[in-house]
């Protein structure tokens, strides 16, 4: 896409310079030209009164050739690397040598001194590391991010980008995607690489020989799917005319691999071309939530609580129950938009998705979207009154029975079973 004026209709009235957000705008003897700073957000084609500015459609045709390996943002806060992180690189890798031997996976670093992250991120997969390190990038803004992000792309021209589905991962990539023309499939819950002219390989009965891979067909590629129409189909998504191909991934649906400790790869430091004008927002204190915060992603046990709780008090036996069987307080959307429980506790499509190694429901009938977030539990435990909810069809373990009575008998049975253990090794 491009962003073009039609000279004959310009009047120079200045509209459009107001407007643009980049000072990506021109005046030259009374009529607006596009300069390089472009990023083709359309602010200027809405605002012109004349009709004088419109998108165009690129006839450029992309070297798809070009294009080589998979990077992964590895999204670090104060210098710890995100949990979704750890899990795209070992996605990212199983992607990398799905394309072919000669593929390969590479963690993005982003922030100031950060370079010693790179060790955690070989020994979860990453062949090599890029770093991008610059005082202006200590935290995240997203003009800053964007555009050395945007920048290495361009210059290094990986043809994959993975991010975490974290608020961060949400607000950078679109970003990155719209300055690149690049498509971008949000919230993906499976990755798969796309070789249709190969289906025997596709069906597993034969291997594939990856040197007979044209790179720029535009079947080579990768599937992103997704829940579409609340999450009552997956729709299954490719970009076979653009690079890179992007996709944020939601937290809890890859599995990270086991850490290989002293694993080692290439680092390449790459400088940022940035400078303060370029962040146009300035933080001047970050402030962190006073509530109890709950890490549902990293939680091996969850107890959450539904609908079938009544009442918001339903929570505190959720609580003693999660604390009890040392796991963390989980919810369906119902508790939560009957305002029971804080948003961050929420299972599922609209929440947070999980893969716990327990996963108890607690008064949960079982709604799609609360099914697509956490079915892919270890163990799942289904409490209900109702035999026929749709929970307990994924159940491993059903109890049929009164939330109230059964959960006090489970930690009653708990204890005896905690007190067992301690006689038995002492």
């Amino acid at each position: 896409m491009a962003i073009q004026v039609i000279k004959d209709k310009c009047k120079g009235c200045g509209v459009c310079i107001k407007a643009c957000p980049f000072e990506a705008i021109d005046m030259n003897d009374k009529i607006a030209e596009i300069n390089s700073k472009c990023t083709a957000c359309n602010q200027c084609v809405a605002a012109c009164p004349f009709d004088a500015i419109e998108k165009t459609e690129s006839d450029e045709v992309i070297d798809l050739s070009a294009y080589k390996h998979i990077w992964v943002y590895a999204e670090q806060r104060a210098g710890k690397l995100m949990n979704v992180a750890l899990e795209l690189l070992g996605e990212g890798y199983k992607l990398a040598k799905d394309i072919s031997e000669d593929t390969k996976v590479y963690a993005v670093l982003i922030g100031d001194n950060i370079k010693g992250l790179a060790d955690e991120c070989y020994e979860y997969g990453a062949e090599g590391v890029i770093c991008i390190d610059d005082p202006l990038l200590k935290n995240f803004t997203t003009d800053g991010y964007t555009k050395v992000l945007t920048d290495a792309i361009k210059e290094i021209k990986p043809e994959i980008v993975l991010f975490g589905a974290t608020h961060i991962g949400r607000d950078l990539a679109p970003r990155v995607a719209a300055r690149l023309n690049a498509g971008l499939t949000a919230d993906c819950t499976h990755l798969d690489v796309k070789v249709s002219s190969y289906i025997d390989y596709a069906n597993k009965n034969t291997t594939l020989d990856t040197s007979t891979l044209d790179p720029n067909d535009p079947d080579r590629g990768i599937k992103q799917t997704r829940p579409a129409f609340g999450g009552n189909l997956m729709a299954t998504i490719v970009c076979p005319n653009t690079r890179p191909q992007m996709s944020t991934v939601r937290p809890g649906v890859m599995q990270k691999i086991e850490p290989k400790k002293g694993a080692t790869g290439e680092l390449v430091e790459y400088k940022p071309s940035i400078k303060a004008s370029d962040i146009r927002t300035e933080i001047v204190d970050i402030v962190k939530s006073t509530k109890e915060l709950v890490s549902l992603t990293d939680a091996d046990i969850i107890c959450s609580g539904g609908r079938g709780l009544g009442n918001a008090d339903g929570f505190k036996l959720i609580k003693q129950f999660a604390d009890k069987v040392g796991g963390v307080v989980g919810s369906s959307r119902a508790a939560v938009d009957n305002g029971w429980i804080d948003h961050s506790h929420q299972v599922g499509q609209t929440g947070t998705t999980v893969k716990p190694k327990i996963y108890f429901a607690c008064g949960i009938s079982g709604a799609i979207q609360h099914l697509a977030g956490m079915q892919t539990s270890d163990i799942i435990v289904a409490i209900n009154t109702d035999p026929d909810a749709p929970i307990m069809e994924i159940a491993d373990y059903a109890v049929i029975g009164d939330l109230y009575k059964v959960i006090p008998e489970i930690i009653n049975d708990w204890d005896k079973a905690e007190d067992l253990y301690d006689a038995t090794t002492r």
